[in-house]
């Protein structure tokens, strides 16, 4: 297998880098980070996926990663303008249909696109959808949570102090190698202009949650959504709560019969689909999704 290339697309006057896993005219599947994450989360799923035949496509979010920080960050930073990206990514690489894999944020943006409320044009390209520990609504308490330490993201003299925040600030992931952190680390470091590390993204992005409160109610957006959808839940996951399923079972995807939830051992919010037990369920789903 070749290595991802990296790539660089202006979409609705921004830049956004991707990588690409995998070779033009294979089944497509696009993988989503999370909200203070980079696609390069999403490295062991893209290898696994492209090892079976896939192209997987894996995208920095505004504001993350290697893509553009947004210059009006009260109005881009939602929902709304990830899927109009999205959408223009798919447009510009003309993807006509792609399977969804979102870890959290990445799972919302997938649910706004899949639904068609926003981008009418994304409804009827994307043939299945993956939560990953994400939902229709989330828990306030893991909100907070992720706001106290996304909206304020540390700063340390040393790649190897940071590293440890991440092992501790994600320890919900589950196991990852010690190869897999520190390439997590690497991959999500940026150093400031008086030397010392913090994590790779645009601190206004966590402004979502006070510009736009009501963002992750995405209850319309779930109901309309018209295609097989797999959720998986971290069982210790304090974002993603069990009466949050048994709702979704009960209405949209639910109660046509297309919804799977798989809960996962070991892991809270997010697990970091990298090892068999997390990719082996979500391949076998997106096959049987087809095309």
């Amino acid at each position: 297998m070749n290595a991802p290339t990296s790539n660089y697309l202006r979409i609705a006057g921004r830049e956004i880098h991707w990588l690409d896993w995998g070779e033009p005219g294979r089944p497509v599947v696009v993988a989503w980070h999370g909200l203070a994450r980079t696609c390069r989360d999403m490295d062991e799923l893209a290898a696994h996926f492209a090892r079976q035949g896939f192209r997987v496509i894996c995208p920095d979010t505004l504001g993350r990663g290697l893509s553009q920080w947004s210059p009006v960050p009260d109005e881009e930073y939602q929902l709304r303008f990830y899927a109009r990206l999205a959408a223009g990514l798919c447009e510009a690489l003309a993807l006509e249909r792609v399977h969804w894999v979102g870890t959290s944020m990445g799972g919302a943006i997938g649910m706004v696109c899949a639904g068609g409320l926003v981008e009418p044009r994304m409804k009827a390209r994307i043939a299945s959808i993956v939560l990953n520990d994400n939902a229709p609504s989330i828990a306030d308490a893991a909100v907070a949570r992720i706001r106290s330490y996304a909206g304020n993201p540390p700063a340390f003299e040393t790649v190897t102090e940071l590293e440890a925040f991440f092992r501790t600030v994600y320890q919900p992931y589950g196991w990852l190698s010690d190869a897999q952190w520190r390439r997590l680390t690497e991959s999500s470091t940026r150093r400031l202009p008086d030397g010392r590390v913090t994590p790779h993204y645009d601190p206004a992005m966590v402004r979502q949650f006070i510009v736009h409160p009501d963002d992750y109610d995405l209850w319309p957006h779930y109901d309309a959504i018209e295609v097989p959808l797999l959720c998986l839940r971290g069982a210790d996951s304090d974002l993603v709560l069990p009466e949050t399923l048994i709702e979704m079972r009960a209405r949209g995807p639910g109660a046509a019969g297309r919804l799977q939830i798989i809960e996962v051992p070991g892991c809270g919010h997010a697990p970091a689909l990298n090892v068999p037990a997390h990719l082996e369920p979500i391949e076998a789903f997106v096959r049987a999704a087809g095309a």
